[in-house]
């Protein structure tokens, strides 16, 4: 099966980067392998407890698309630069506590991996 990996960098309600990652995401599950990596202000998308009044919660969506498969990671620099601190435990597919679950803080070396094993990449950034 081919690969698919879209890179993200925006903050989940600064641009429609994270829904347009969403449904492309969605979509390419029929004939791909999704990764999904989180860069720079991306990794606030899988932030639990957010409540944007007047957009959808673009963690919640992730988190169905790790429900699906989707292999979604979060650079632990950038991560831990806005307060996300990785554990050593994995629960539920993650290991943050202040994140959806399914999505782990990595290193840019996963990134690396991903693009390498990738057939199509999608960058979403500014």
């Amino acid at each position: 099966m081919k690969t698919l990996t879209i890179v993200l960098t925006d903050g989940p309600y600064i641009s429609e980067y994270a829904e347009i990652a969403y449904k492309l995401a969605g979509a390419a599950l029929q004939q791909y392998k999704v990764n999904i990596f989180l860069y720079l202000d991306a990794v606030h998308i899988p932030k639990k407890s957010q409540n944007p009044s007047f957009f959808t919660n673009a963690g919640q969506l992730f988190s169905g698309l790790a429900k699906k498969g989707v292999v979604i990671r979060a650079c632990a620099r950038c991560a831990g630069a806005r307060g996300y601190l990785p554990e050593e435990e994995v629960l539920q597919g993650n290991n943050c506590r202040d994140y959806f679950p399914g999505v782990r803080i990595t290193s840019l070396y996963e990134l690396s991996e991903m693009l390498s094993k990738s057939d199509r990449v999608i960058s979403l950034s500014r």
